[in-house]
């Protein structure tokens, strides 16, 4: 099993002509929440972890997971509403965001007292780590977890306006890493971090991922440097995009080791990747593929 942790949300997607008046449309979306569907729709066995609002909003979020085939079971609920993120999509079809987070659900994450048998690796990233209090529960699950033997999956996938303190985030993200094994991030999260892959993967990754855009995506391994391209694919947005490269990367996995790729297995994995993101850029919103709908790995 897979255990994707952090927060769900509802992304308040623009819907018509360009500008801060144009209508929104309430979307599921936070970037645990969509590796999770993502996961689900791809046909692994994936647990959603989690804090969800019993509202209106929080009831749809959990109706996406059972959809997707995601199991909820630790998944805490809570009367608090759910968080809202504004999205603006520019030409290119790249998204920003404004954040409603104070007093929602998902900051009020409990660390679990255990994970069910058979967890083989987990995902983390986005808000989850950066809001307290629930961002040091969402630590101690992660190094937990990744001290038990998982395979951890980080994708800082930063957003700014939420980050107080950049310094010590830095500092906090620093520490992180000897408790990951597969980092992925964009290239203006490295660019926001200040960092580089060789320098990351020497603090514990067994390997990190980069997503390029257009430029494709890299895989910086004890095996070497691989790059695939994108996927040519017109863009409606990329919400999700990244979401959907982590669920290829572990859905990929299955049952190998990160430590065990050769260059052409990395090759394989990130051309799969980069497929699957290219479905979900070609429609509106975080709506990742289905297995019919990409090439068999």
């Amino acid at each position: 099993m897979i255990v994707v942790a952090g927060e769900s949300l509802i992304d308040l997607v623009p819907d018509g002509a360009p500008g801060p008046l144009s209508p929104l449309v309430p979307r599921p979306g936070g970037g645990p929440y969509n590796t999770a569907v993502a996961l689900g729709r791809l046909g692994s066995d994936v647990a959603f972890c989690s804090r969800v609002s019993t509202d209106a909003f929080g009831d749809a979020l959990l109706g996406g997971l059972r959809a997707a085939g995601v199991a909820e079971g630790l998944v805490q609920r809570g009367p608090e509403p759910t968080t809202l993120a504004v999205a603006s999509v520019a030409p290119d079809g790249s998204a920003r965001y404004g954040f409603y987070v104070e007093g929602t659900a998902d900051r009020l994450f409990a660390l679990p007292d255990r994970l069910p048998d058979g967890v083989r690796a987990l995902a983390f990233g986005t808000c989850s780590l950066v809001l307290e209090p629930g961002a040091s529960a969402y630590e101690a699950l992660l190094r937990r977890e990744s001290e038990g033997g998982a395979t951890v999956l980080l994708d800082p996938n930063i957003r700014p306006g939420l980050i107080a303190d950049p310094d010590a985030y830095r500092e906090r993200f620093a520490a992180w890493l000897p408790y990951v094994t597969l980092l992925k991030l964009s290239e203006e999260d490295a660019a926001w971090l200040g960092g580089s892959p060789a320098g990351w993967r020497g603090r514990g990754p067994s390997a990190v991922v980069l997503t390029r855009g257009a430029a494709g995506l890299t895989a910086f391994t004890a095996a070497g440097e691989v790059s695939v391209p994108a996927v040519a694919v017109e863009v409606v947005d990329t919400i999700g995009a990244g979401d959907t490269v982590n669920a290829a990367l572990l859905h990929g996995l299955a049952d190998r080791s990160v430590e065990s790729l050769g260059v052409e297995d990395w090759r394989e994995l990130l051309t799969y990747a980069a497929g699957a993101a290219a479905v979900t850029c070609s429609r509106a919103g975080a709506e990742p593929p289905y297995p019919d709908e990409l090439a068999p790995l």
